[in-house]
């Protein structure tokens, strides 16, 4: 990682800072004396941390005073002061303190592929927060990857593709092949969950006694709200059935077939998706991006529409925690 550049003038106290990466993107932000306090720091020179996050995609924050997770809270509100709560799910999370939850609830054997946060909702948080509150012993860093590299590198076809057919994602609830509905709509309700899916154009079929699947249609490409850049904004590449291990979507598929899946991921039209497009988004993703390791206190903004971010596997005990801000609604479905 690169080191950082001598102090700068910033409000509220010196700070060092250093692109990441030569792009640039991953603006690293270290405190220059002791005590700073980040939520104090981050609420002084907010515009100009806004313009940073627009120029870099993501800020490092690391030697600055955090004070766990009410502390990283506090921190995330100087930036946006509404944080937002964490609806219809795609991972296990546990909240800690208000809208402050853990990290995706994963085994850490397992590699969390690329992807921007809420992409196969109707609506989805701009900004993310992650707070390292506890570093694994190895490692568990989140790899980020900036948009600007990816999508210039996408084949125009597929590009196109994509654009005009949009990506349609199928999903299965139920305790054996994915999480409840109940905890992933956060309600326990059948008639409220039906309202949802109605506003939020979703279709919806039940199953057997209590089981529910899914199917959306939702944009493969996006556009900044800020800067009004078209960006490649999709949840394709990690709901894909492609990305299971081998052997396990072999076996699901032979089970349940492509649409029984826990999830899969198709064109907008419902015609499949190549394994060897979610191939390529892969591996642009893998070459462009950069591994963050943690330590003890950072705290990592995202901009989810510029960056894609990424869960390495990891041993010993962690804790990352996550918030989110700045809701956005796809203008599709207003």
């Amino acid at each position: 990682m690169t080191a950082p550049h001598p102090a700068e003038a910033f409000a509220g106290g010196p700070v060092r800072t250093a692109p990441v990466h030569p792009e640039p993107f991953l603006l690293r932000v270290d405190a220059d004396q002791p005590g700073l306090r980040l939520d104090h720091w981050i609420a002084a020179n907010r515009d100009r941390l806004t313009a940073e996050l627009d120029r870099h995609g993501a800020l490092l924050f690391r030697g600055f005073e955090v004070d766990g997770p009410t502390g990283f809270g506090a921190a995330a509100r100087a930036f946006s002061p509404d944080l937002l709560d964490y609806l219809e799910r795609a991972a296990p999370r546990t909240e800690i303190t208000d809208k402050v939850f853990t990290s995706t609830e994963l085994s850490e054997d397992q590699w969390i592929a690329f992807h921007h946060e809420m992409s196969y909702s109707h609506n989805w948080p701009g900004v993310l927060y992650f707070y390292g509150d506890r570093p694994s012993r190895t490692g568990g860093a989140t790899p980020v990857a900036s948009e600007r590299a990816v999508l210039p590198r996408i084949p125009a076809e597929l590009r196109e593709r994509f654009e005009r057919h949009g990506v349609s994602y199928v999903r299965n609830y139920g305790p054996v092949l994915d999480i409840p509905w109940q905890v992933v709509f956060q309600t326990t309700d059948r008639a409220e969950l039906e309202a949802y899916c109605r506003a939020s154009h979703t279709e919806f079929t039940w199953i057997g006694k209590d089981e529910l699947r899914t199917r959306s249609v939702r944009q493969a490409l996006s556009r900044h709200p800020r800067t009004g850049e078209t960006v490649w904004f999709n949840h394709a590449h990690l709901w894909h059935v492609s990305t299971l291990q081998a052997e396990i979507a072999e076996y699901l598929l032979g089970l349940y077939g492509p649409e029984g899946v826990p999830r899969n991921a198709f064109y907008g039209d419902g015609t499949p998706i190549e394994d060897e497009a979610i191939g390529l988004i892969d591996r642009l993703y893998q070459e462009s991006a950069v591994s963050v390791p943690w330590q003890r206190g950072d705290v990592l903004v995202v901009d989810n529409f510029l960056a894609t971010h990424a869960r390495e596997p990891f041993h010993g005990d962690r804790r990352i925690l996550v918030a989110m801000s700045d809701l956005y609604v796809n203008p599709d479905f207003r």
